[in-house]
């Protein structure tokens, strides 16, 4: 396998060579020229774990041996992404089930099996990654790479921002975990991360990454719970399926796209965002003009410039997406509080991103589709709002209880 740098053409690179760099020359995101075409109907009979493994094994090639790939599905994957009927056209595709319980659980895990190997690979003594969060990505990452040997990891988040519980999960780690809380939004907390890599000398020399979605293996990961998805839905289902995605920073919808791209017969997408609709109106007005960062409910989601939208452009670019398999909506606060109300009346506690694709997913569906929403996070995560909205208390899991009790341990910058 052979990736590019966007930016930088003549910057080739293997896989474990672009896991290890996270990010390439003048910035850019790693990327294939080509995907294979996949037997989707022989994927779909198999269970998740050699399903997955056959995907990445496909896409990567022989650069890694088949047992080395089924290792790092096993001890990524160790929980299910199972998909609950909402009503009769749709269903939520549950990705809290990790143990951060959020969507990014498969990314974070899969990226600190991969680097361990590139390390080795490679003659690597040490690595320092750096990375941004808008939420979710802080508790996965810190997890994933927790005590690991040879690995230090900065996290850099907006102060203020994210719900109390998702920012305990990452602060109360310590060991090479540190953590800095910025006073500004997610894109200004992505903009000193970018600092840090236009630093070549600093990147070469403490061997810098990056786990947020722009490192390959995140992204890949992510493919393999479409196919889980599909998997799970009946033969009807799948003959005219929707996914809505909620999206932010754009890694969740590049990884269904690649799905597509392998095969895998998905109608189209929604591409579901917040107040921060830069992609909605370039959709609509074709002008890439991104504004101030809005704070919304879907904190996750407030990304004024998503980072992989240079990975959705190249698909678009070379002809292996059509655009008419994309529509990106926005949808308003107002309409994420009565989705997430509708939702608890039809018997689902839901959390605002979910909630706010469910509501894109409601507004778009023809007749005889079916769709498929993104149940990202935890609804616990967002407890106070969402019990403030539906109007009772909801269950809290053990680990955001521990979590909770702990003192946090970052800094302030």
């Amino acid at each position: 396998m052979r990736l590019r740098n966007l930016r930088h053409p003549a910057q080739s690179v293997s896989f474990l060579q672009a896991v290890r760099l996270g990010l390439g020359e003048r910035q850019g995101l790693f990327f294939p020229e080509a995907w294979p075409k996949l037997d989707c109907a022989a994927l779909l009979d198999m269970p998740m774990l050699p399903r997955s493994s056959a995907i990445l094994q496909a896409v990567i090639g022989d650069e890694l041996a088949a047992s080395d790939i089924d290792t790092l599905v096993a001890e990524a994957f160790t929980f299910p992404a199972p998909l609950r009927s909402v009503d009769s056209r749709t269903a939520c595709l549950e990705l809290f089930h990790g143990p951060t319980l959020a969507f990014k659980d498969f990314g974070a895990r899969l990226m600190a099996g991969a680097l361990a190997l590139a390390q080795v690979r490679e003659n690597v003594t040490r690595t320092t990654i750096v990375t941004a969060t808008s939420g979710d990505t802080g508790a996965a990452v810190a997890q994933a790479f927790y005590r690991r040997q040879n690995v230090d990891v900065l996290i850099l988040y907006p102060a203020g921002k994210i719900s109390l519980l998702q920012e305990k999960l990452f602060t109360t780690l310590g060991g090479n975990i540190r953590t800095l809380a910025v006073q500004g939004d997610f894109d200004a907390c992505q903009a000193l991360v970018k600092q840090v890599f236009d630093d070549r000398p600093l990147v070469q020399r403490l061997n810098i990454n990056s786990a947020n979605s722009i490192n390959i293996s995140r992204i890949l990961a992510q493919v393999c719970y479409y196919f889980e998805a599909f998997a799970q839905l009946t033969p009807t289902q799948r003959d005219h399926a929707v996914f809505a995605v909620p999206s932010g920073n754009f890694g969740n919808l590049t990884a269904g796209l690649i799905a597509k791209a392998l095969g895998l017969p998905i109608q189209r997408f929604i591409a579901a965002t917040n107040a921060n609709d830069t992609v909605p109106r370039y959709w609509q007005e074709g002008k890439w003009l991104p504004k101030a960062t809005v704070a919304t409910l879907s904190n996750a989601m407030d990304v004024a410039e998503p980072n992989n939208w240079p990975r959705i452009q190249f698909l678009l670019d070379s002809g292996v997406i059509a655009r008419e398999a994309i529509a990106a909506v926005s949808v308003s606060e107002s309409e994420t509080v009565q989705a997430l109300r509708d939702l608890d009346a039809l018997g689902m506690v839901s959390e605002p991103h979910a909630a706010l694709a469910w509501k894109a997913l409601q507004d778009s569906l023809q007749p005889g589709e079916f769709g498929v929403f993104l149940g990202t996070a935890h609804p616990a995560k967002f407890k106070d709002s969402v019990e403030a909205i539906i109007g009772r208390p909801i269950a809290v899991p053990q680990v955001l209880l521990d979590a909770a009790a702990k003192p946090a341990l970052n800094g302030r910058i």
